[in-house]
């Protein structure tokens, strides 16, 4: 027996997670999206995961350059989670008007954030209608200051 896809959303709304931009870069087209689904996997050698949609842009920019950047976003960017999950058509660019940097792997980063992660793929696995992207850091940025970006029950939260 089967857990539907409704019944497995409503469990993990209670699951409290930080918010991230996932972004890449290839062949002058960049993208990105918002995601719950990050987490640190290894200390040595330092690695994250990250799982996308197949069917996105993002999945297929990060599948192309084999990297990606990781924007760990802050309290106050709720209104740019809410740009990178969807509000925005597809085809367009959902960087235009933001401030970015690069590190490494040419994977863009959004500006204003708590913390960085660049990234290369290491290992990939395909599950269901998602695809897991190990990803070695090559480089890290942390600003130090600040309450990060929140998602519990459907809403984005504070800690105070």
């Amino acid at each position: 027996m089967r857990v539907e896809a409704d019944l497995l959303r409503q469990a993990m709304r209670f699951w409290s997670t930080g918010v991230a931009i996932v972004t890449a870069a290839h062949m002058d087209v960049q993208h990105g999206m918002t995601v719950t689904s990050f987490t640190s996997l290894s200390l040595t050698p330092a690695q994250v995961l990250i799982s996308l949609a197949q069917n996105t842009r993002t999945h297929d920019l990060v599948a192309r350059s084999r990297s990606f950047g990781i924007s760990i976003l802050s309290a106050s960017q709720q209104e740019i989670s809410d740009r990178f999950a969807g509000r925005v058509a597809d085809e367009h660019n959902r960087l235009t008007g933001l401030e970015t940097f690069i590190m490494q792997t040419g994977s863009p980063m959004v500006a204003g954030g708590l913390a960085y992660l660049d990234c290369h793929v290491v290992t990939t696995l395909g599950s269901g209608t998602h695809t897991i992207f190990i990803g070695e850091v090559l480089a890290t940025r942390n600003v130090d200051e600040g309450a990060p970006l929140v998602y519990f029950n459907r809403e984005y939260r504070k800690l105070e």
